[in-house]
């Protein structure tokens, strides 16, 4: 008999215990499976506004980048474009042989300008037709970022190098400017986005004192250390009675300068001399 009523009452209560520490266990199961879900989705959309947060990033540095660009391009080559044109207006009548050499350089002027902004354009176009390419499989936010950083590639390896400084200073003293340069140390070649800053300070430099100091003597000074380049454009104050192309001013390029050399992790300063002219210096790390 109690054999008998043991077994009857583990017969009754075994099933609805085990059922009962099975649903218990499965509703447990599920609570945790619930939680690592919603917890994996969090994490997947912290993901996803972090990815485009650097994609925006990269655009915005991209178009910063691609504005920097174009000022440079268009501002400098635009620049000697008016000043030989107001040289242009100027001798016309009185010495048609110097008129025609200064329309043939407005003419060189016009189409280098072109050419880099046709190079420059090209570039965008490949990186927007690789995005397209590659959307279908790669998430937008990563095609942002990599195609920034191919354009911001293609551009450094396509722009001017330090070899071209003289035929940059030869262009400024075609239009009229009194420039001395000299070089320090031992040429050698850089890193192309080294080169290309370095090459950009002076332009810019150049640029500046075409549209706020014309007629004044310059001096461009470039020294090759062991681990740097330096670069000092200092021009000095204008004559009263030189004559002003009158160019306008953005404002924008001592900040794009400052920006270039500050990337490369160098040294920019600017100002006005004691004897009234201005200064422009830059030192940028080697590698």
């Amino acid at each position: 008999m109690p054999f008998a009523a043991i077994t009857m009452s583990l017969g009754f209560t075994a099933p609805p215990v085990l059922l009962g520490l099975y649903v218990g266990a499965r509703r447990r199961l599920m609570e945790s499976l619930r939680e690592r879900a919603d917890s994996l989705e969090r994490e997947l959309q912290l993901l996803a506004e972090r990815a485009e947060e650097r994609a925006e990033w990269a655009r915005n540095e991209e178009r910063t980048r691609i504005a920097r660009e174009m000022h440079d391009v268009v501002a400098h080559r635009v620049s000697l474009m008016v000043v030989h044109a107001a040289a242009l207006q100027a001798v016309a009548r009185k010495d048609p042989e110097k008129a025609v050499k200064n329309a043939a350089l407005v003419g060189d002027m016009g189409r280098q300008a072109l050419t880099e902004l046709r190079e420059m354009l090209g570039v965008l176009r490949s990186g927007g037709d690789e995005r397209r390419e590659r959307a279908a499989s790669v998430p937008l936010a990563a095609v942002g970022v990599a195609a920034a950083a191919a354009a911001s590639r293609a551009v450094d390896d396509d722009g001017p190098c330090l070899a071209e400084i003289e035929e940059l200073v030869g262009q400024s003293a075609a239009a009229g400017m009194v420039v001395d340069l000299s070089v320090e140390g031992d040429a050698r070649s850089y890193a192309p986005e080294v080169e290309q800053t370095a090459y950009r300070v002076v332009q810019e430099a150049l640029t500046n004192v075409h549209k706020h100091a014309a007629g004044a003597k310059t001096y461009v000074r470039l020294a090759h250390r062991v681990s740097e380049i330096a670069m000092q454009v200092e021009n000095e104050p204008p004559e009263e009675a030189a004559s002003s192309a009158r160019l306008p001013s953005g404002g924008n390029g001592l900040v794009g300068m400052k920006e270039r050399v500050s990337a490369l992790g160098g040294v920019f300063v600017s100002g006005p001399t004691d004897a009234g002219g201005f200064r422009v210096s830059a030192v940028i790390p080697a590698s």
